[in-house]
């Protein structure tokens, strides 16, 4: 077991304490759950993209997307040691648990954040690799160090970092940001506040023994559920919007309006809700629903763009 000392963040006598941290535990640091749905959201957003991108340097743009998420996280739990050693849902994270060294949470970190912005634009292009350096720097910066403790409006802000990915899959390809490219940030950025929001009301709890002024701490559980109902609709409405702008037919707009319906009524429940009920139900459900219902919709996008393309390919060789 490695053994974790207040010298250690300083940085001094750091050789007296010899790490035995596996490749298992540095991958732990990069968050694997929540990078595997940025990497996904990121190649929907290079698909999606008008022009094409040799398949070498769309894999490099997908893997250095994916690499940069990943020193976000490592970031975040360094600079979240303190209260993840508190919090049930986080006390096994690999720093609290004692397996990796704060400073080499950092170190990694910071590596990774370099390499990954370095790599993507010497190999793709540089507004991408500006994108994906301003969401490293707004998550590890602006959320973790700044928002996540001051202000119940948080994982609002803070949500951005999470909705940068299919825009910076959009630039890989195209140089550029354009009104689609937006839609999938916003589609992103108005899911998030429902979705974390059903997760800190039944982390309540947790969030209140570290302090960190999570919505339902702050406002309230009715004030929170009202505001994850406001949330939901508007994310409703965005997912339908791909189908107005020409990036998807009206198939998937019925389809993405579908999903929406649920997702309001999921947080309908979830308002209805008796208050101080630990067993938190429809709050657990929407919770995994709001998972699901992202990854459909850009699954749903994806197979939408596939089928216009087999059309197209078969409307010309007719």
């Amino acid at each position: 077991m490695t053994v974790i000392d207040d010298r250690d963040a300083l940085g001094n006598d750091a050789g007296l304490f010899l790490s035995e941290a596996g490749a298992r535990d540095f991958f732990e640091l990069l968050k694997p759950r929540v990078m595997s749905l940025v990497v996904f959201t990121a190649f929907a957003g290079l698909v999606l993209a008008p022009g094409t991108l040799n398949p070498v340097l769309a894999a490099i743009s997908v893997l250095c997307i994916a690499v940069g998420a990943g020193a976000s996280g490592a970031l975040n739990m360094w600079y979240d040691a303190d209260i993840d050693a508190v919090m049930t849902r986080t006390a096994k994270r690999p720093i609290p648990d004692g397996r990796v060294r704060p400073s080499e949470a950092l170190a990694f970190g910071l590596t990774l954040s370099v390499f990954s912005v370095a790599i993507l634009g010497l190999a793709v292009n540089w507004l991408a690799a500006g994108l994906l350096a301003f969401t490293i720097f707004f998550y590890a910066v602006v959320y973790t160090m700044w928002l996540k403790r001051s202000t119940p409006q948080n994982i609002v802000i803070g949500g951005a970092s999470g909705a940068f990915p299919p825009m910076i899959g959009w630039a890989c390809v195209t140089g550029g940001i354009s009104l689609d490219s937006v839609i999938l940030f916003l589609i992103i950025f108005l899911w998030t506040p429902a979705h974390f929001w059903a997760l800190a009301l039944y982390k309540m709890r947790d969030y209140g023994s570290v302090g960190v002024p999570m919505m339902p701490n702050v406002a309230g559980e009715r004030s929170t559920k009202i505001q994850m109902l406001a949330y939901a609709v508007l994310t409703a409405v965005l997912g339908v919007a791909p189908s107005f702008t020409g990036l998807a037919s009206i198939g998937y707009g019925i389809f993405a309006g579908v999903l929406g319906l649920i997702f309001i009524a999921c947080s309908i429940s979830v308002l209805r809700m008796p208050e101080g009920d630990e067993r938190m139900v429809p709050a657990r459900k929407m919770f995994g629903y709001s998972i699901f219902y992202l990854f459909i919709i850009f699954s749903a996008l994806l197979a939408d763009h596939a089928a216009a393309g087999v059309a197209t390919l078969i409307g010309s060789l007719l």
